[in-house]
């Protein structure tokens, strides 16, 4: 990949100059001469230019694929301790949407001890019409080599056309390594995923610039289309015991590479108290609770209602809450079956972390606030005198 100038295109007419936003071009002799060690090929320059007068010269780096040989949608199936994690169900209920419009099998994959056999069978209840299963003392705890190695190994061999991974820490780890590891795309932390019904390949739709638009990509080259999906943005599927599947278990042998890291102990944090992604009725408090000390008034409604205590970031940055409690793009996605937002406005970030709740209580003074766009139901007045009387009412119903 390279960029040039024609100059018997070239007038010198400086259209390319300012439009360049590293610098990388000057006008000498009354032609452009683009310095490549600053250039980084955005193009911008190209577009500039009303004469054709430079060109991005681009070579194929990978070789093309044969797109029809890959057919079918994947699901990783973390585990932890042995036990499976909910986001592997719930993009089981997404896959199979997935699935069912390409009309192709949904697989999960899943790695661990010997004892993780018996959750081949949970994974086909919840959807899949195939489990892959790769069983091992030393696979018990997640560690990136040996996870990734088998993973890719087993893409190479059976070459599904959509992966899809939960963006937890375990996911994000491990998503990314496959990907470079298969040369191919990877759209990280998806809101939303569909089938375009034209070309037939994943749109996987997230935020960019902040949350401040939301971006559609598809990966029409290679294969395996790869996305991650964060906790609690996906509806889990109805568990289905009639369902039968099939499991394909396939041999493990460490590597070298696998007996580089050895995990000695898991420390869990103790500090936590709470866990938002797992509540079923969170209240959270945003700017207008206008003090610190103001979030007494969240607590005692979470408590009154049996809900945990959420946050925007706007109050964790001020250090009123710790980030625990961060509901948002850049904190936790929570779907409880209520969630109440007091003092919220409701910018793009914090909607993208709870706009999948049941039902959703906004209480704010301003009736323009975004927030009321999302709402079930939208309450607008002085959070000082509103959430009071609401905790007190339910204390009173409650007995």
């Amino acid at each position: 990949m390279g960029i040039r100038v024609i100059n018997d295109k070239c007038i010198g007419c400086r259209l390319c100059v300012p439009a360049c936003p590293f610098g990388a071009i000057e006008i000498r002799d009354k032609k452009a001469v683009i310095n490549e060690g600053i250039c980084n090929l955005c193009g911008a320059c190209v577009d500039a230019c009303k004469f054709d007068a430079i060109e991005i010269e681009r070579k194929a780096v990978l070789a093309p694929l044969n797109l029809k040989d890959y057919k079918g949608v994947w699901v990783f199936a973390e585990q932890h301790e042995g036990a499976l994690q909910s986001v592997g169900l719930e993009l089981l209920g997404e896959g199979a949407k997935l699935a069912k419009d390409l009309a192709v099998e949904l697989s999960a994959v899943l790695l661990g001890a010997p004892s993780i056999e018996k959750k081949a069978e949970e994974l086909i209840h919840f959807g899949a019409d195939k489990v892959y299963l790769i069983t091992d003392k030393s696979l018990s705890r997640y560690s990136t080599a040996p996870y990734s190695r088998m993973i890719t190994s087993l893409i190479r061999k059976y070459k599904p056309e959509i992966v899809i991974i939960g963006a937890t820490t375990t996911g994000r780890d491990l998503a990314s390594r496959i990907a470079a590891r298969i040369k191919t795309g990877l759209t990280a932390d998806c809101t939303g995923l569909a089938i375009d019904p034209e070309k037939k390949v994943l749109r996987q739709t997230r935020p960019a610039f902040g949350g401040n638009i939301m971006a559609t990509i598809l990966c029409e080259n290679r294969r395996p289309q790869m996305a991650t999906v964060r906790p609690k943005v996906m509806k889990k599927s109805q568990r289905d015991e009639t369902r039968k599947g099939k499991v394909i278990k396939e041999p493990f042998s460490p590597s070298a590479e696998d007996l580089l890291v050895k995990i000695t102990d898991v420390i869990k944090d103790t500090t936590v108290k709470v866990n938002l992604a797992e509540a079923e009725i969170i209240v959270s408090g945003g700017r207008g609770l206008g003090d610190p000390k103001n979030f007494k008034l969240i607590e005692d409604l979470a408590e009154a209602l049996g809900g945990a205590v959420g946050a925007s970031r706007a109050t964790v940055d001020a250090g009123w809450i710790s980030s625990h409690h961060q509901v948002g793009q850049t904190g936790k996605t929570v779907c409880p079956k209520l969630y109440v937002a007091c003092g919220i406005s409701g910018a793009i970030q914090h909607l993208a972390g709870m706009s999948s709740s049941d039902t959703i209580v906004a209480i704010n003074k301003d009736p323009d606030a975004p927030i009321f766009k999302v709402a079930t139901y939208g309450i607008v007045g002085d959070l000082f005198e509103v959430v009071p009387a609401l905790t007190n009412k339910i204390k009173e119903l409650r007995g």
